[in-house]
């Protein structure tokens, strides 16, 4: 599969601007480890392996455990997850999932419980930024950083 536009390149000033929201989310003050969590989730949703790729990448250079990473997937299904990144990881979905799905009082609530109205905003923010970046790098095929998982041959 070849890259079908390099969007740093064609449009510099709107990518800078992702990246700087990209830089407020990193330093929002939730966990890194909530928004390693959430930034898979989402990019597992969108189908973007790049950024599958790197955010897994990320957070097992952060400490992450592979178990955990594998299980994001079926997070619902593993013990693994506190209650707070259960909450994260749901709201996770109903964000990404948005079309055709309604955010019901009772997502909001439940996650509501978790985070303060602060946080809940951070998150959403954080939510919607990975998927800016997914809708960037699957349409446009951006290349996976890591060589190594290229197909042999």
């Amino acid at each position: 599969m070849q890259p079908r536009l390099n969007f740093y390149q064609a449009s510099p000033e709107i990518i800078n601007s992702v990246r700087a929201l990209n830089t407020a989310v990193n330093g929002c003050g939730l966990e890194k480890e909530l928004l390693h969590l959430v930034k898979l989730r989402a990019s597992q949703i969108n189908g973007c392996s790049y950024c599958v790729d790197m955010h897994s990448r990320e957070a097992r250079e952060d400490g992450e455990s592979e178990q955990r990473l594998l299980l994001v997937a079926a997070w619902q299904e593993s013990p693994l997850f506190t209650e707070r990144e259960r909450a994260a990881l749901a709201w996770t979905e109903k964000l990404t999932r948005l079309a055709g799905n309604m955010v019901e009082d009772e997502d909001y609530e439940e996650v509501g419980r978790h985070f303060s109205e602060e946080e809940l905003v951070k998150l959403s923010v954080a939510i919607g930024t990975i998927n800016v970046w997914n809708r960037l790098c699957v349409p446009f095929r951006s290349i996976h950083p890591v060589k190594e998982l290229a197909p042999a041959g």
